[in-house]
């Protein structure tokens, strides 16, 4: 997908938001347990519920990872039905990869072309060659990790070296690699206060800003200083809509729980 494809579905939708779907055995409808696949079949519902509210979904393959085969398997009929049955909507491989070159092609390769996702969260801290060969592929976007959400953000990305926050030394840097069209960059909604400096040194870039309701964030302080003219915004809320019920009216509580924020984003483009 290309970034504007990405633009025309949030004018089209009016919505730019993002669906994590972390699915945890543990918290998911105790009946889906005795499905063949129940991450499978609950990602399903949830897809079915609310793909026409969001422009993106977003699994966290940690999430996967947990299951062994089993989930990777599942991982992998979820992008596929996506891919084939929402091709409008852009996926996300939440994987924070990023490793020495060679490694990093092959890690590349497993999502954008085994898996067929548009795009992979990536850590910056092993500089240009852990990054570039993401960068490599076209029209894929390498999500780079900029400001996160949790608490121990501040150990490292806000800190001063030389008179800058590193996170700042991040944005420029990765400015000047190969295809820098192709990046985007993960800024935290509990961050909100930052995104007018992140806009000065980015204006253009997609943000993926993660921490939307379960973690406190603010949809208005964040577009108020984050939004651009092409919106430039994907709006991330996991667990608030995914887990909005346990019973077997999951799919419609989750479905609920995204219209109110697409809804909420729609006024948002509506004043803009």
């Amino acid at each position: 997908m290309t970034t504007q494809q990405l633009i025309d579905q949030i004018r089209i939708k009016k919505s730019f938001l993002c669906i994590g779907l972390d699915v945890d055995l543990n918290k998911i409808p105790k009946h889906l347990l005795k499905e063949e696949d129940p991450i499978f079949a609950f990602n399903k519902a949830v897809i079915d519920a609310t793909h026409h509210l969001c422009v993106a979904y977003k699994p966290n393959t940690a999430f996967y990872e947990a299951y062994g085969l089993k989930g990777w398997k599942s991982l992998e009929k979820t992008i596929q039905y996506l891919n084939q049955n929402h091709p409008e909507i852009f996926t996300i491989a939440d994987a924070k990869r990023g490793d020495i070159g060679n490694t990093s092609s092959m890690y590349a390769k497993a999502f954008f072309e085994d898996l067929g996702f548009d795009s992979v969260t990536v850590a910056p801290y092993m500089g240009k060659d852990s990054v570039e060969p993401f960068l490599e592929f076209k029209e894929k976007h390498t999500i780079l990790l900029a400001l996160t959400s949790n608490e121990g953000a501040f150990d490292f990305q806000t800190k001063t070296i030389e008179g800058k926050e590193v996170y700042k030394r991040v944005l420029e840097t990765s400015q000047t690699w190969k295809n820098p069209e192709n990046l985007m960059y993960v800024v935290g909604a509990t961050k909100a206060e930052y995104l007018a400096d992140v806009r000065k040194i980015i204006p253009d870039s997609f943000l993926l800003v993660p921490g939307v309701g379960a973690q406190g964030g603010n949809l208005q302080d964040v577009c108020k200083y984050g939004m651009n003219d092409s919106v430039g915004l994907l709006i991330n809320s996991s667990r608030g809509i995914i887990y909005a019920s346990n019973g077997k009216d999951f799919a419609e509580f989750a479905a609920e729980k995204a219209k109110e924020l697409q809804q909420e984003m729609a006024a948002i483009l509506n004043a803009f």
